[in-house]
């Protein structure tokens, strides 16, 4: 069972989209990133090192041909901290929409 933790470095809402994107995937291409987020190369590159720092994320370059590729993932830790995240925010919405002891609702 996952336990519920908020987690403030994947919160923000660049880096909690790039996450949910690494958590769809094995891999990910940074093109592919780049597109679905909607970011530049050097803002994706600043969220993946920071997430890579974190040890959220690897990140793997490679040379094909005469292309240099990037592509990511989640590490074990970094999807523990993803669902707990994700947890935690369950949690909160579900706490927000529960009647408070003691209320009345009108209808």
């Amino acid at each position: 069972m996952t336990t519920a933790r908020f987690d403030e470095l994947i919160h923000p809402s660049t880096r909690l989209s790039l996450v949910a994107a690494l958590a769809a995937a094995d891999w990910a291409e940074f093109a592919f990133l780049k597109d679905r987020l909607g970011l530049s190369d050097s803002a994706l590159s600043k969220q993946l090192a920071t997430l890579e720092e974190a040890g959220y994320v690897a990140t793997e370059r490679r040379v094909c041909g005469s292309r240099r590729r990037v592509r990511a993932r989640l590490t074990r830790a970094g999807r523990d901290a993803f669902d707990g995240h994700l947890a935690a925010l369950q949690a909160i919405v579900i706490d927000a929409t529960r009647p408070a002891e003691g209320s009345t609702t009108h209808s």
